[in-house]
């Protein structure tokens, strides 16, 4: 169990230089990790489960190498902690990244976000380095036998139509760059503008099309024309984009959406806005 006296065993035996810094747990953390804000500029973030236990040290070597090429801010590690205490897993300290997590109330009639998105993107897929093997992500038809079930369970032949029109759009291209987990919930707001994208946990090399979920989380119609233009996506993209949305909306909506409102009345609208297209 992670608790405050863990977190701040771990920092004062392993960072003593910020042991005199207050720590202080950050409502609302996310699902793969508990947050503390340390001091005024940096945060600790401690993952809850063996999924996410990658995330510190992808973070401290791809950020820094990213960072130069991205319009958008993106988290700073500072210091990857080790296993202790009973803590099974490594964490991370890093810059605190403020703003206020973006909202479809508050951005999705932004085409000035959709833009900014689009560009993100764009900069990111270009990204040349040389990954490693492990960081290869996986393509969109290994969601297919989770998706029709999903699709048995709460969809129709409409939402049949576009899966299969997205499996046939199969990616043949070399891979590239994704976030991977780029949704609402991953992107910050300063002053009412995009200012961050964190949560790289999902960091790799694979099929674009993962990353356009952000056109059918955040926006409208209108400024989802605007994203997709500036991204210059054709129809077998758009499609797969479409796809991506679809499955990963499904995959929260059966899981979760009976017992948490939020995430029913999220993932319905981003089912609905895939299909819409």
């Amino acid at each position: 169990m992670i608790d405050d006296a863990l977190a701040r065993r771990l920092v004062d035996a392993q960072f003593p230089r910020w042991a005199e810094l207050p720590l202080r747990r950050h409502a609302p953390a996310g699902s793969d990790h508990v947050i503390y804000r340390l001091g005024e500029d940096l945060s600790v973030r401690l993952p809850r489960h063996a999924g996410a236990i990658g995330q510190a040290r992808k973070e401290a070597e791809w950020l820094p190498r990213l960072a130069p090429h991205l319009p958008l801010a993106v988290p700073t590690v500072v210091g990857v902690g080790e296993p202790d205490f009973g803590y099974p897993w490594p964490w991370a300290v890093s810059r605190w990244l403020g703003g206020e997590v973006a909202s479809v109330e508050a951005l999705s009639g932004s085409h000035e976000a959709a833009d900014v998105l689009a560009g993100f993107l764009s900069a990111l897929h270009r990204f040349d380095a040389e990954p490693a093997g492990e960081l290869a992500r996986h393509p969109l038809s290994t969601r297919d036998t989770a998706t029709r079930a999903a699709i048995e369970e709460v969809g129709d032949a409409a939402m049949t139509e576009l899966w299969e029109a997205a499996l046939d759009a199969e990616w043949d291209g070399p891979p590239v760059w994704c976030h991977g987990d780029f949704h609402t919930g991953n992107l910050l707001t300063t002053r009412g503008r995009l200012s961050a994208v964190i949560d790289f946990g999902e960091l790799g090399v694979g099929d674009p099309a993962c990353d356009l979920i952000i056109a059918f989380t955040l926006m409208s119609a209108e400024t989802r024309a605007t994203f997709r233009a500036a991204f210059g996506a054709d129809d077998r993209l758009w499609t797969r984009g479409r796809g991506w949305a679809l499955a990963t909306g499904l995959n929260a909506y059966v899981n979760y959406a009976a017992v948490d409102c939020r995430v029913a009345a999220q993932t319905t609208r981003q089912i609905a806005e895939a299909l819409a297209g």
